[in-house]
């Protein structure tokens, strides 16, 4: 909604392009391509790219082959993607020390088998506890040293921690992170690991500069790699940001645990198979998780589906279990279906209705003419269909202090979460400013009829309720919104939208209002 080419924009729409299990996907291929083509021009040394290429062609087949079996066991519709996503984790952790005898690659193969296995075994209500990679290496590595194996494969992690390699990691890492929201989480780990690590360091090679400890100590661990690939993971994950935080710090300081507990002891206890690796200390961090966190799943089944506008619709569930949320918050919904795109069967939706006692949720999505396999899947349910969310989370919450003035900004269908807040309290001091991209595209109009709104668009739509009033304007902007509600400075400010409306109008807001939180609604 703005003309101004943003770098953020540009990247915010270009990444906006495929679901985060997608752009993952891709990433984590890109970065496997890339080491076997060095492997192969000598740059980095390795295993021979027969191998590497043997290597990973059994750790896809058996994480597929496992994700489909145990699905039909279950009785549900894996996601392929993860699976993959898996196989590619366990490639970057294991390739730099495994040879391709049968062996060796039938233990490999366990660990893809054991990681997919734990999304149904080790679970609770429909969603897994650890990270799947993560145990399938935990997992394999207990396994062996239960059958007295005399020389296991153990997950060393050199692929993901390689100089070479590692400019390719951090773009990778940012490109993730950043599409995921997540940049502030990942930063947390890689900081308070990387200080850990380097104060040992430090103190070993008192002959070495501080930009030399620095570079060994993120050449030779996968801080960068964990914190981006897999602390981030979505479903191991608790539903608050500082919950999210307080699990990376904690999994940081227990990746480093190896290297500070050495600035204490020189003789630190014998842990046997539950030695301190980077795997564990991301299962650990997922307990922590795990205790914050509802771990339910949701079976929603459909009730009522109508069309609000030309593009907009309105779903509504009952949830075969009570289910509890703030207004603000959002939901992951799964709809497997045949001819997938590349934008998956897995979305989050903000709640657009009040929480009730009766168990109803409603959510709102804008469906335009070439859309998604996904919202096509979503809008065929008939009443009495069912969908799976995999749970409930987000921080875009109103002050609890209901006295507080507030200016609300929303985008288009961003106007959802700001819908369940308004209708739970409808008597805050709030004003709404809302943008909209045509006059046919105003929905919820009779339900914010007594609300305090400016909206905002290209042409004056009929029949606006009285309390309302109109700007005529292509797009938001810091200054159209100033001139609209007077009394900004005593207002905090929140903004909920597209990735170009957000950030054409924070910076804005963030010199007028007394606050900015902003919810980016970057597409599904």
């Amino acid at each position: 909604m703005s003309t101004k080419l943003d770098p953020r924009d540009l990247l915010d729409r270009q990444l906006g392009r495929v679901t985060m299990y997608r752009l993952i996907t891709i990433v984590l291929s890109v970065l496997a391509a890339v080491y076997v083509i060095f492997s192969a021009t000598g740059i980095i040394d390795g295993l021979s790219v027969k191998d590497q290429l043997v290597t990973l062609v059994v750790l896809l087949v058996a994480s597929y082959a496992s994700s489909r079996l145990f699905g039909a066991i279950w009785r549900v519709r894996p996601h392929g993607e993860s699976s993959v996503i898996t196989a590619l984790l366990l490639f970057f952790l294991y390739v730099p020390l495994l040879e391709t005898d049968v062996e060796n690659l039938a233990w490999l193969a366990g660990a893809a088998v054991l990681g997919n296995a734990s999304k149904y075994v080790l679970a609770w209500r429909g969603r897994h506890i650890f990270n799947p990679a993560a145990a399938g290496a935990f997992l394999v590595l207990l396994l062996q040293d239960i059958v007295g194996r005399e020389s296991p494969i153990n997950a060393i992690w050199q692929t993901a921690a390689t100089e070479k390699l590692f400019p390719f990691v951090v773009v990778g890492a940012f490109l993730v992170l950043w599409r995921t929201r997540r940049l502030d989480i990942g930063v947390l780990f890689i900081v308070i690991a990387g200080v850990l690590i380097v104060v040992r360091l430090m103190d070993i090679s008192t002959d070495q500069s501080f930009v030399d400890v620095l570079k060994s100590a993120f050449y030779s661990y996968p801080i960068v790699f964990l914190a981006a690939f897999m602390l981030t993971e979505p479903l191991t994950l608790p539903p608050r940001r500082r919950q999210q935080l307080a699990v990376a710090a904690l999994t940081a300081v227990v990746f480093a645990y190896p290297s500070w507990i050495l600035l204490f002891t020189d003789s630190p206890p014998d842990l046997g198979a539950f030695a301190i690796t980077p795997e564990l200390s991301l299962l650990i961090g997922n307990l922590l998780a795990f205790a914050f966190a509802r771990r339910l799943g949701v079976t929603f089944v459909l009730e009522q589906r109508r069309a609000l506008t030309p593009e907009t619709h309105e779903l509504t569930f009952r949830a075969k279990r009570p289910v509890s949320f703030a207004p603000g918050q959002f939901a992951e919904l799964t709809v497997p279906h045949a001819g997938v795109d590349g934008r998956g069967s897995r979305r989050s939706f903000s709640i657009a209705s009040p929480p009730s006692a009766d168990g109803r949720v409603s959510f709102a999505l804008r469906v335009p003419e070439n859309s998604s396999s996904f919202k096509k899947a979503l809008l065929a349910l008939e009443p009495g269909d069912a969908v799976h969310a995999t749970g409930v989370g987000g921080d875009f919450l109103l002050p609890s202090d209901s006295s507080e003035p507030l200016l609300l900004v929303a985008g288009g269908i961003g106007i959802t979460p700001f819908l369940s807040q308004l209708r739970h309290d409808p008597t805050r001091d709030a004003v709404l400013v809302y943008g909209v991209s045509s006059p046919d595209e105003v929905p919820f109009v009779e339900e914010l009829a007594d609300a305090r709104v400016v909206l905002v668009g290209p042409a004056r739509p009929a029949g606006l309720p009285g309390g309302w009033s109109y700007v005529e304007a292509p797009f938001l902007s810091p200054e159209l919104i100033a001139e609209a509600v007077p009394d900004l400075a005593g207002r905090k400010a929140y903004v909920s939208g597209p990735p170009a409306m957000v950030n054409a109008v924070r910076a804005g807001l963030a010199k007028r209002c007394k606050g900015v939180k902003t919810d980016y609604f970057t597409g599904y």
